[in-house]
């Protein structure tokens, strides 16, 4: 199936072109008519399977076909979404997808001054993108008004849960037309978000992609067990490899993010960190310098990094091993998006030896041990086999952006611009 198949109009389809899109993800297939047809959709999906275009696409034709040139441009559309990484993303893609339309689309977000936020929404706008304390916050300063609301989108409903916003977004509810067509989407579907989905739908249509349990088969993945005092020096060495241009680092922890960010630039490894005690300034700083390669190493806190879209990720590094099996899933799916291929690697130590048993036993699958690992923990399981190939890191297009990802192909990159001298490959054997 191609977009053009999906009846979508002449301006959105050129959007679509111009972002590099031909062919929809599943989710995208099965969303759009749904939505175009005004039913209510509940989605089970992940980031990184192509749900912003999933509703933005619609969305954005239907306010198009229904849109009046004498009518005062009100908020016609609400997206509520946990984080400020993830509203920022989503309003560029409204953006992106609506160019041609004339619709116009404002973000709105905690953590930074509210007047150039709220001198946008005066100025009009048909779509607002928004978190739920600074949307409430001008809600209740008479800034924004949910009485013209059409279409009301929750997004990552489960982090919303996690991060303790699910009685704002019941606030939000409350405040919305009756008559509307409402999205939501979850990574998972917990008692208490089906529970919170019933009270926002009416009669909605399910659709369901990628479950949580299940890592993409795009995704290379490989365990190191190692010692607690040695994780740096694994990560280091790792670094060493030019063919990891760009890495995101998880950590447990602000703290251990802040040190590990300190050592690596000690080492010369350009790296940055993002997590919650970070101003916005600074994060959007640090992201807006991974994405263009500024910075090669973004090391991140799980809540920080839950939404981030990233082109051209091909590499991630679980420097802590977390204790929820479905963060792991979602840690990795940051990589190996839209049918492109990734690297996984995960640091062991002793202590966490049993967070991996409850992930293989989650995911299905044992995470095979990397070959090389020039720093085994003291006492480390015996080494199983690993695959004796790198993988090579296919150019695909991102289900929500444009560009392309190019990644690891074995090669060594001399160019005397990196941050430390090319090494051996530091898993599997010479392909």
């Amino acid at each position: 199936m191609k977009f053009n198949e999906l009846n979508l109009i002449e301006p959105i389809l050129r959007a679509l072109q111009q972002e590099g899109y031909d062919t929809p993800t599943p989710i995208q297939q099965q969303a759009i008519p749904v939505v175009l047809q005004g039913r209510d959709l509940m989605g089970c999906a992940q980031t990184g399977t192509g749900k912003t275009c999933a509703f933005a696409v619609p969305i954005l034709q239907n306010l198009f076909n229904s849109r009046s040139n004498n009518q005062r441009r009100s908020i016609r559309c609400l997206v509520v979404t946990p984080t400020r990484e993830l509203a920022i993303q989503i309003q560029e893609s409204f953006e992106a997808y609506g160019r041609h339309t004339g619709l116009k689309s404002v973000v709105i977000f905690g953590g930074v001054g509210q007047k150039p936020q709220t001198d946008a929404i005066q100025r009009g706008t048909d779509i607002l993108v928004a978190t739920p304390g600074r949307l409430l916050d001008l809600m209740n300063q008479g800034f924004i008004t949910l009485r013209d609301i059409e279409y009301f989108v929750l997004d990552e409903a489960d982090r919303m849960l996690d991060m303790g916003f699910v009685h704002d977004v019941k606030k939000i509810i409350k405040a919305l037309p009756q008559k509307r067509q409402s999205l939501f989407f979850s990574a998972t579907m917990p008692t208490e978000i089906v529970s919170l989905a019933n009270t926002i739908l009416s009669n909605p249509v399910s659709v369901s992609v990628t479950p949580v349990s299940s890592t993409a088969d795009t995704v290379k993945q490989f365990l190191y067990h190692t010692d607690k005092q040695n994780k740096i020096n694994l990560l280091t060495d790792i670094l060493e490899d030019r063919g990891i241009e760009t890495v995101l680092v998880f950590t447990r922890t602000k703290h251990g993010a802040d040190k590990i960010v300190r050592l690596l630039v000690k080492a010369g490894i350009r790296a940055e960190a993002i997590h919650g005690n970070k101003s916005q300034t600074a994060r959007q700083r640090a992201l807006s310098n991974f994405k263009d390669r500024t910075t090669r190493v973004l090391v991140a806190t799980d809540i920080a990094a839950r939404g981030i879209d990233i082109d051209e990720l091909a590499w991630v590094i679980n420097y802590d091993i977390p204790n929820i099996p479905e963060t792991y899933v979602h840690r990795i799916g940051r990589t190996g998006r839209a049918g492109a291929s990734g690297t996984a690697l995960s640091f062991c130590e002793q202590e966490e030896r049993p967070y991996i048993r409850d992930i293989e036993k989650l995911i299905q699958k044992s995470i095979p041990l990397a070959e090389h690992n020039p720093y085994p923990a003291s006492n480390a399981p015996a080494q199983a086999s690993a695959p004796t190939k790198a993988p090579t890191q296919a150019k695909t297009a991102h289900p929500d952006k444009n560009r392309s990802r190019n990644g690891y192909s074995g090669q060594r990159n001399t160019a005397a611009s990196g941050d430390a001298k090319p090494r051996r490959r530091w898993y599997g054997k010479r392909g």
